[in-house]
């Protein structure tokens, strides 16, 4: 019988390895944990155990409404069920990072002429049920003179586009309007609203309906011939602060001074439990976590659950402000994990060269682009790129130099002719048809996608628990101010809702 040379290193290596534990733990000790191995550690990873916990989360949604928003219940139970499995390891210091945020939920109904229209909820909408004749703004409505003296006692109707959604609002209840409605400025369904603060100096808000392109138009079809079109806004709505927590777990073993960071958002948006988004991402970390705390590591890994992402990266923003330049410098690289289960999916590596996007991560990001496209390769998976576009936790880690990578498998973006040849699935339907809404549940995910993904996780997060060679880690420039902190709320929220922003 022959065997390669390959072969006879890698079992000459886990028993030097078992040996070199077994010595140095000392006579009357438990012996020392063998070294991690890439792909033992990715051979642990199995559907079973991922499923186990995507059951758990949809359990957890249940305890608030079906969703796992932010500082609701089933947001708190699931970081409870972080925390509990990697106690019980007792492989990991663990920590919950606490920050408050605003939280703002709206619910809305629109109907025309007593016929029913699709509608999404705006944030800081007040609410109301009025019914009053439709009067088109001017323009996009981001001007006062955009408002005819129609406009008064009526309700407003006005495309999306160049200004938010707060001033369009705003200007409609200073011209005197009633209610607004705001029509996509493509003609699908938009993803998500919101005014952006609870108020503004041009006017008073006034309920608000945010609706696709398409019936936006046909509305102002109908008027252009003459007819009077009313409509019903009915619109339910709260704001409030809320606490809540990232959840932070290193390694007791591994330098410190070479951090592998791997973060999942641990949150849902608020119509829905979010098994995909990013359920599967959270879920994925912890299995490998789980796997990771059988082994020692060279360098020490931190995995990190981040809340309040589907609000604008709030809880990755928070760590990353409020690291100190010398705990930035500890950090290798980061790996970020946002939707990885998509049910028409694709395989999409973020594009760390930027060769494919023209958008390069740090220094350092290509290098792990290349071992995610080395791995897929290695099983015969063609991949995608995904942008660096400021959409999902990673962009903190890349605003002060911290080279970056991840996975994701598409959202709400249509798959085109050459993904379904190369990862079958349908052409010209969205990645994931259940994104942002009730339907992300367990049945919504791509389980030979997550698993495979999952694998990928984990091989990474091994190897690079064992060597950086290649990672650059020279001193990096402080960084005074992230570009996240710069934006309004509505471009944060903008940011956590346009993940195929991502996608190239």
């Amino acid at each position: 019988m022959k065997f390669s040379l390959a072969v006879i290193l890698a079992v000459s290596g886990l028993l030097v390895n078992a040996q070199d534990a077994a010595s140095a733990a000392g006579p009357g000790r438990p012996p020392l944990k063998p070294l991690v191995n890439p792909k033992a550690l990715e051979d642990s990873i199995n559907r079973k155990n991922l499923l186990n916990h995507a059951h758990q989360f949809l359990e957890f949604s249940k305890l608030s409404n079906n969703t796992r928003a932010f500082g609701s219940k089933g947001h708190q139970a699931t970081l409870q069920y972080i925390k509990r499995l990697l106690d019980q390891t007792g492989a990991y210091d663990i920590e919950f990072e606490k920050f408050t945020y605003a939280y703002s939920e709206a619910t809305s109904q629109l109907y025309v002429d007593s016929q029913s229209y699709p509608t999404k909820g705006v944030g800081y909408s007040p609410s109301g049920n009025i019914t009053a004749p439709l009067v088109v703004v001017n323009n996009l409505g981001c001007e006062a003179s955009d408002y005819p003296e129609a406009v008064s006692g009526q309700i407003a109707l006005v495309q999306r586009g160049t200004c938010t959604l707060g001033q369009k609002v705003a200007l409609s209840g200073g011209a005197g309007a009633v209610g607004t409605i705001i029509y996509n400025n493509i003609d699908a369904e938009p993803i998500s609203g919101t005014l952006g603060s609870p108020s503004r100096p041009e006017g008073p808000y006034v309920p608000v309906a945010y609706i696709s392109g398409l019936n936006g138009k046909a509305f102002i079809a109908r008027i252009a011939e003459g007819n009077e079109v009313v409509a019903n806004i009915r619109v339910q709505s709260f704001v409030e602060d809320r606490e809540t927590s990232n959840v932070i777990a290193t390694t007791k073993t591994g330098d410190r001074n070479n951090l592998i960071v791997a973060g999942a958002h641990s949150d849902s948006v608020p119509a829905g439990p979010g098994l995909n988004d990013d359920g599967s991402g959270s879920m994925g970390i912890l299995e490998v976590a789980l796997r990771l705390a059988r082994y020692r590591v060279k360098n020490a890994v931190r995995f990190i659950w981040w809340s309040a992402e589907e609000f604008g990266l709030i809880g990755s923003e928070y760590h990353v402000e409020h690291l100190s330049d010398e705990d930035r410098q500890k950090v290798a690289l980061y790996l970020n994990f946002d939707m990885i289960a998509s049910p028409n999916s694709g395989y999409f590596v973020f594009d760390g060269d930027g060769d494919a996007t023209d958008i390069p991560g740090p220094p350092g990001s290509e290098v792990i682009e290349q071992l995610y496209k080395a791995y897929f390769d290695s099983h015969n998976i063609r991949t995608g790129s995904a942008v660096f576009g400021g959409s999902s936790d990673y962009q903190p880690f890349v605003d002060v130099g911290i080279p970056s990578g991840g996975l994701m498998t598409g959202a709400s973006g249509l798959k085109t002719a050459e993904g379904a040849q190369w990862w079958g699935g349908d052409a010209g339907v969205a990645y994931d048809v259940c994104y942002h809404l009730a339907c992300d549940v367990v049945e919504n995910l791509n389980v030979d996608v997550w698993e495979r993904n999952s694998k990928a996780i984990a091989h990474s997060v091994a190897s690079y628990a064992l060597s950086i060679e290649g990672i650059p880690r020279d001193p990096r420039p402080p960084v005074r101010s992230l570009r996240v902190s710069k934006l309004s709320y509505e471009e944060r929220l903008h940011l956590s809702c346009d993940h195929d922003d991502d996608i190239i």
